[in-house]
């Protein structure tokens, strides 16, 4: 490198906001690039369906593009996908949401997210959230101003955030407690009674809860509770769901919010300066999924819990205990018996073996000593998977 050309990267260097040079770069974007090189890899990495967007779906997205439907719509979405998501989530979970002034259709959950906090966080203002948790929660907080207040989970609790560890670390700065159940990585689903305690919390402190629930329909033997349906919580929750799950809708890009007036104003008014709206083929694809799509989630969610009972079964029975997820997609085995950390299991897994899984400890400092499996993936896959960690385990145990 040339000496004019390495001051030109330090000078454009010095340009770059603080904050943005404050977080580090995504450790799962970071492990798929070195994924990415390597031919005859087995993924138990990327957190998406493998199944294909149900026809009925895509077809309706098909015929809207042929009828030339191609424009911007309403900042707050399209009013027809905006009366089909308040009939679901009144018939699903007893919520009754104005689709008016009380959802905001967004290009995926993951900006639902980034608009909340950006709503509601003021410089310095606290927000707690569990340790492990989805990637994006702590930069995400970082980037609206926010600090993040972690509370360490633990197998032993089966990875459930406790109402008395989030009492414990509330401040007079604090402003919101941010929970997504079921959980990416670990599948843990959160008992109805605890998420009661922490509405109770929330209510007594004036604080606000954003309620991550992407993973709300993939549940397993166990009813899912929406925080928002509690008794006296919708009006201190914001509500965060979307289709990428659920439907196989990752690519389309549609998320919502559901919450009070005032907070859907005030995420609005980013909204319509930054993303404007969702793509209309993405929201007349997500009309038709909420009109006739329950069939493909039954049938998806059903194929899913088969491959869970496989997975869970087969890192047990070679070595790697794993607690049963009861929700997402996503087995979240101990490696700990192996002596290495999760990084190096990763990307020596990856290297020996050609099985990709996720280090534990970029989803937060407790997820050290596990890797995150995804099993949204084919039977098979999983069972060669299995054969080839096997293997590792035994070499390295």
């Amino acid at each position: 490198m040339s000496a004019t050309h390495s001051s030109h990267i330090k000078a454009a260097a010095r340009l770059i906001s603080q904050r943005v040079n404050n977080i580090s770069p995504s450790g799962i974007r970071k492990f798929f690039d070195l994924l990415s090189s390597i031919e005859g890899v087995i993924s138990l990495g990327v957190g998406e369906p493998d199944f294909v967007t149900p026809w009925r779906i895509r077809e309706a997205a098909i015929y809207s593009l042929e009828k030339g439907y191609t424009m911007y719509t309403s900042n707050y979405g399209l009013p027809e996908l905006r009366r089909e998501l308040a009939k679901y989530l009144e018939s699903h979970y007893g919520l009754d949401y104005d689709p008016d002034t009380q959802l905001l259709i967004t290009a995926g959950v993951s900006e639902a997210f980034d608009l909340a906090l950006r709503a509601i966080v003021n410089q310095g203002d606290e927000v707690i959230m569990p340790d492990p948790c989805y990637v994006a929660y702590l930069p995400c907080t970082l980037l609206a101003g926010g600090v993040p207040i972690l509370v360490p989970t633990s197998e032993a609790n089966n990875f459930e955030i406790k109402a008395s560890d989030i009492e414990s670390r509330i401040t007079e700065r604090t402003k919101a407690i941010l929970i997504g159940y079921p959980a990416n990585p670990t599948g843990a689903v959160m008992p109805g009674e605890e998420l009661n305690r922490i509405s109770e919390i929330a209510r007594r402190y004036n604080l606000l809860v954003i309620s991550d629930e992407i993973y709300g329909r993939l549940v397993y033997s166990i009813e899912h509770t929406c925080f928002a349906s509690l008794p006296n919580a919708k009006e201190h929750t914001i509500l965060l769901g979307g289709f990428s799950k659920a439907y196989a809708m990752t690519g389309w890009r549609v998320g919502y919010a559901a919450a009070e007036p005032e907070i859907i104003e005030a995420m609005l008014k980013v909204h319509q300066y930054t993303m404007l709206c969702a793509p209309i083929m993405g929201q007349i694809a997500a009309i038709e999924a909420l009109k006739a799509g329950e069939a493909d989630v039954i049938r998806m969610v059903k194929e899913y819990d088969r491959r869970r009972r496989v997975i869970v079964k087969g890192l047990n029975d070679i070595g790697l205990a794993c607690f049963e997820p009861k929700g997402a997609f996503y087995a979240f085995p101990s490696i700990k018996a192996t002596g290495i950390t999760s990084e190096e299991f990763a990307e020596k897994l990856l290297m020996e073996e050609k099985v990709a899984v996720v280090p534990g400890s970029v989803f937060g400092r407790c997820g050290e000593g596990y890797v995150r499996c995804c099993y949204a993936t084919s039977l098979a896959d999983i069972e060669e998977a299995l054969r080839r960690m096997g293997r590792f385990v035994e070499r390295h145990r």
